[in-house]
């Protein structure tokens, strides 16, 4: 009862402060103290801050890893407490968190250790790189949180999905992760993989799962119609002129053709709200890219 009376005057004052023109009545209620947030949220992965931030909950989050870019104003109220494969607990202990919210990839196992016996409140969510999947962890997000109000992400997905363009003849594209000298292509039941196919393409390789060194006899052997980046990955890469420099591209469709496209890495990669905004962005790249 009395979490109930608590929600029930938190939603009432930010009512209230919205109403222009408000009655004598509601002018006694903006002036109602709105009381403090119950959170205190570290967010460990870029798809779950976009969640907890879209639900309302940004001004709660103290601390996110690195693949957390948005929203942007993040970084200047949240600390970056580094990449979770890396990750020790003595920063996420440094905020003093009383959430913890996370993915079970990518994570070390040290830290998962750690995290579990620190006696801080942990969700640890399975991440599923599909359109179900995403909606199940808005929902599982939104109940760690305290929020039922989640229903309107999930609609905006379906909104956004809905824009997507069928495309006659689905292009083979290969992602290609660059970072200094680090190459690797992406394969089956990875986040890039299944954006491609739900923009209308087809995934270059899928004889292997996850992420491998690129090499150019499988370059060759994919032979994709086009080359996909994240857009810092393409910049430090050198650029179209670089990408099509790489090994094996020059013998492919897309190195022939010059077709090379990129987008924001946590835009692809977030699975989590604006899923329907990557996929729709894709599918015109993808679009453009067979003219």
């Amino acid at each position: 009862m009395k979490k109930f009376i608590l929600a029930a005057s938190v939603l009432m004052a930010v009512y209230s402060c919205k109403k222009e023109g408000a009655s004598t009545e509601n002018k006694t209620e903006q002036s109602s103290e709105v009381p403090k947030s119950a959170h205190k949220i570290v967010t460990l992965n870029g798809g779950i801050t976009e969640i907890v931030a879209a639900l309302g909950h940004e001004k709660e989050i103290v601390g996110t890893d690195v693949t957390s870019t948005f929203p942007e104003s993040l970084k200047s109220t949240a600390k970056d407490l580094g990449h979770v494969r890396s990750m020790t607990i003595e920063p996420i202990m440094a905020v003093s968190p009383t959430l913890i919210l996370a993915s079970d990839k990518d994570i070390n196992p040290e830290l998962m250790g750690k995290i579990k016996s620190s006696g801080i409140k942990t969700e640890i969510f399975k991440q599923e790189f599909t359109v179900d999947g995403t909606k199940k962890l808005i929902a599982e997000v939104a109940k760690a949180v305290g929020n039922t109000d989640y229903q309107k992400l999930n609609d905006k997905i379906d909104a956004d999905l809905k824009q997507i363009q069928p495309i006659a003849k689905k292009p083979k594209v290969l992602f290609i992760y660059a970072r200094g000298n680090m190459l690797m292509v992406s394969g089956k039941n990875t986040p890039m993989a299944s954006l491609i196919e739900i923009a209308g393409g087809q995934n270059a390789v899928n004889d292997f799962e996850d992420f491998k060194p690129l090499t150019p006899e499988a370059v060759v052997k994919a032979n994709p119609d086009v080359l996909f980046f994240f857009t810092s990955g393409l910049q430090g890469a050198g650029g179209n002129e670089g990408a099509l420099k790489m090994p094996g591209v020059s013998q492919t469709n897309a190195g022939k053709n010059k077709k090379i496209i990129a987008m924001d890495g946590g835009l692809v990669s977030g699975f989590g709200p604006r899923l329907g905004q990557a996929a729709v962005e894709l599918n015109q790249l993808l679009i453009e890219s067979t003219k």
